[in-house]
């Protein structure tokens, strides 16, 4: 199942904590609440760095951990101007437009595109502030070494938010037996962008 995080898609918009340890809190609530007990964790984007946090807590029933294009556990260089424009790109449609542009190199379908912009404009502002603000240049490699079940990296041959190299180079120093899976042609957006490659790779990475 996916779930949308506090601040965006369907949740509640009400709350002020937006760190990415409240959003790994979340998470495991969710797991408490369908009473898993062996359970797969999948974690896209900021996502993925929330699933990070949360699997170096050690959860009891986490098999496996997929990272899909994740943020990495070392903090992203982004100037605080750059931080500043990304925030205001989405605060607006052709902001979105033109984010998804850089995000997504195959064509997203009208549905999906439309969705995107949607969630983008709709978010809370203090969630859509979290991000830029805070949670992507946070620094989470002492926590991220005691992961304990085998990760797998997803990423698109062609993404230019998270680059292959980039990833290999900042797993490579905290979780050096991270396995890596490779998407041809696609960029950032790979749930969207080739549902279809993005399925099959993640159901190999779970029999590898």
């Amino acid at each position: 199942m996916a779930i949308d995080f506090r601040g965006w898609g369907l949740s509640d918009k009400s709350a002020s904590d937006y760190k990415l340890e409240t959003l790994a809190d979340d998470v495991i609530g969710v797991i408490a609440d369908l009473g898993l007990k062996s359970f797969v964790l999948v974690g896209h984007s900021m996502g993925g760095k929330v699933a990070q946090l949360l699997a170096a807590r050690g959860p009891e029933g986490l098999k496996r951990l997929v990272l899909v294009a994740p943020a990495p556990p070392t903090a992203l260089n982004v100037p605080e101007e750059q931080r500043r424009g990304m925030l205001a790109a989405y605060q607006a449609r052709e902001g979105v437009e033109v984010a998804i542009a850089r995000l997504a190199v195959l064509p997203l379908s009208k549905t999906h595109r439309e969705q995107v912009i949607e969630d983008s404009l709709s978010g809370a502002p203090d969630a859509k502030r979290a991000w830029p603000e805070v949670g992507m240049i946070r620094d989470i490699s002492n926590e991220v070494t005691k992961i304990r079940v085998s990760v797998r990296v997803i990423v698109g041959a062609a993404d230019n938010i998270e680059s292959e190299g980039s990833l290999r180079a900042a797993f490579g120093g905290v979780l050096p037996a991270t396995e890596f899976t490779v998407l041809p042609g696609v960029g950032h957006l790979a749930p969207l962008e080739a549902p279809a490659e993005l399925t099959g790779a993640i159901r190999a990475a779970l029999i590898a």
